[in-house]
């Protein structure tokens, strides 16, 4: 799922300063390259938190007021568009954990106990090699 949200960037002396009004998301970039990324990131994290808990999250607006931004008063603002892909944002950054059961040989199992391995680590391990993460 790609998302576009409508970005506020305000040109500073110092940095880029960044409001994603939708998302109520104020943030910063050194340049204008940073600022997109710096957009782009925290669109993606607040998106996944909030499905996370549960909650439903706005479309974007088909408007934006660059007067009632955030940063109107800091410097020359412009309205951007940044999209970001969900599915590749969710396969990078989504570290949430769920139980899931396996089956292995009583043998393997007594002899991973007694040498200490993690079993969760070493199945982790693997399938991140298997999928090349």
């Amino acid at each position: 799922m790609v998302l576009i949200y409508n970005v506020l960037f305000t040109k500073t002396k110092k940095c880029v300063l960044v409001e994603v009004p939708d998302l109520s998301i104020l943030t910063e970039g050194k340049d204008m390259q940073d600022a997109i990324n710096m957009a782009r990131d925290a669109i993606g994290a607040t998106i996944l938190s909030m499905e996370e808990h549960k909650l439903k999250f706005p479309k974007p607006s088909e408007t934006i007021n660059v007067k009632k931004g955030t940063f109107a008063k800091e410097g020359k603002t412009i309205v951007s568009v940044v999209d970001i892909d969900m599915n590749e944002y969710k396969a990078k950054y989504d570290y949430k954990k769920i139980r899931r059961n396996v089956t292995i040989p009583h043998w393997l199992n007594e002899k991973a106990k007694k040498l200490k391995i993690n079993v969760s680590k070493v199945l982790q391990d693997a399938l991140m090699e298997k999928v090349a993460v």
